[in-house]
Parts: C-alpha cells; sequence; structure tokens
C-alpha cells in the first residue's frame, strides 16, 4: 500500500477519538458493583447465613479469586497487576471472537474481519491498560492507540480541535455479562473507516498467519497468533506510557 493511500492523521486520530469514548464507558462500568455483590468481599462472611447469602458470598468469592475490577483483591493489586489482568483475562475472551473467522480457514481470511476485530480488541486492551498506569485523557489515549496500532505520532489535542467533533457514541445504561465482548463489536464497526491501517498494528505471525488458512484449526492458529499480537501491543503500549511518564503529570512509570 502506497503512502498515498493511507488516511491523514486528522481522519486517523478522529476515528480513534470516537472508538476510545465507546471504550472508556464500559470500562467505568466494570468497576460499579449494582447487586452488592463484590462489596462482600471486603467485609468477613457472617457464620449464620441463608442459602441466597451463601451462593452471593461463592459468586463473590469467585470475582475476588480472578480480581475482578471492584472486588477487595483488585484494590490491593498494583497497576501492573491491573493491567495484565485486562491483557490476559478480557483479553483471551475477546481473542475468541478475532480467532472465530479462522474455522472457516481462507474463505473469510480474504476479508478484513479478523484484522478488523483484532485491531478492536487492541484497542480495547490498550485503553484499558492505560488507563490502570494513570493515562485518562482521552487525548492521550489517542496518541498511544495512534503509535501502537497505526504507527503514527500523532498530537491529538492539536488535530482534534482542528477537526469536527465526532458525534456520539453509542454507550452501556448498566453493567450486563460480556459487556466487554458487546463493545468489542462496537468498536470494530466505529474503526470500519481504518481499513488503511489495519496492516499496521502488531499482527500474528507469519506461521500462524499461515496456518489461519486451514479450515477448522485455523481457529487454534487464529487465536494463538491474535493472543500473541495482543500481549506485544500490551507491551509496546506500556513502552509508550514509560518514555511519556517524565513529561506527563500524572502518568506512572510501568516497572
Amino acid at each position: 500500500m502506497s503512502d498515498t493511500d493511507r488516511l491523514g492523521d486528522d481522519k486517523v486520530v478522529a476515528i480513534l477519538d470516537r472508538a476510545a469514548r465507546g471504550i472508556n464507558p464500559v470500562l467505568d462500568l466494570a468497576l460499579t458493583d449494582p447487586f452488592g455483590i463484590k462489596g462482600r468481599t471486603f467485609v468477613p462472611t457472617p457464620e449464620e447465613r441463608s442459602a441466597a447469602e451463601a451462593l452471593l458470598d461463592g459468586i463473590a468469592w469467585v470475582l475476588d479469586t480472578i480480581q475482578f475490577p471492584g472486588t477487595a483483591s483488585w484494590e490491593k493489586a498494583s497497576d501492573d497487576e491491573r493491567a495484565r489482568w485486562w491483557v490476559t483475562r478480557i483479553g483471551a475472551l475477546n481473542t475468541v471472537a478475532v480467532a472465530f473467522p479462522g474455522m472457516f480457514g481462507v474463505l473469510l481470511n480474504r476479508l478484513p474481519i479478523r484484522d478488523l476485530l483484532g485491531f478492536a480488541n487492541q484497542a480495547l486492551v490498550l485503553v484499558a491498560v492505560a488507563r490502570e498506569h494513570g493515562v485518562t485523557e482521552r487525548a492521550e489515549q489517542v496518541e498511544l492507540l495512534a503509535s501502537v496500532l497505526c504507527r503514527r505520532d500523532a498530537d491529538a489535542r492539536a488535530l482534534s480541535a482542528e477537526g469536527d467533533e465526532p458525534g456520539p457514541v453509542p454507550g452501556e445504561s448498566s453493567w450486563r455479562p460480556f459487556a466487554l465482548m458487546g463493545v468489542l463489536w462496537r468498536t470494530a464497526r466505529t474503526l470500519r473507516a481504518l481499513t488503511t491501517e489495519l496492516d499496521q498494528r502488531p499482527g500474528p505471525g507469519r506461521t500462524y498467519s499461515l496456518l489461519g488458512n486451514v479450515p477448522v484449526i485455523g481457529v487454534v492458529a487464529a487465536y494463538l497468533g491474535e493472543r500473541g499480537a495482543l500481549a506485544r501491543a500490551a507491551k509496546q503500549g506500556e513502552q509508550w506510557i514509560s518514555s511519556h511518564a517524565a513529561l506527563t503529570p500524572g502518568l506512572r512509570r510501568v516497572r
């Protein structure tokens, strides 16, 4: 692809900004506790309790064991541990959807759907990782996404000021199971206009890409390849954060 075919920085920033605006509210909702289940992880388990309360305590124990956001174990976790959680837990779950087209081998691999979902998954996880390290301003998140996923050094603040404000992004009104899987699909729709940028993101290795063209076993190869690509994207994101930590107040250096 020639450089003339690629979008301008202003277009890329506008699209990434819209994606980040859709991702952040859902990540906020992961911390909510509408049914008071996660709150149970902060208090001792009563000796006498009903069967219903025992069930809720059991669910709370599971959430605390996996360090789900908003639990007692999550509050005790370090920034690095929280960042890794998004990569290893949610990233792994969403990668199932990214890899699924590999079930059909080269038939669907000719379409950009897997690259689009992989790009969206990396964007979601990168924003989550960035937030854990103090990157909460959307402009900074967009600059990180542009650097890691599009290999561009963009000034999001300046470009956003020059361009039109993107339209509203549909959000979640309440937390639901697999809400983060849902935001993956919405983010992918938002990022469809970035088709000329999809091959810039950290991608699966050549071996995994070739095996991904084989029906059925391609889904396994695609999953392993995308998991590795996601880990590399997260690593590059943390390197970006570390390089900017000395220049930007509030950013916490990755250890």
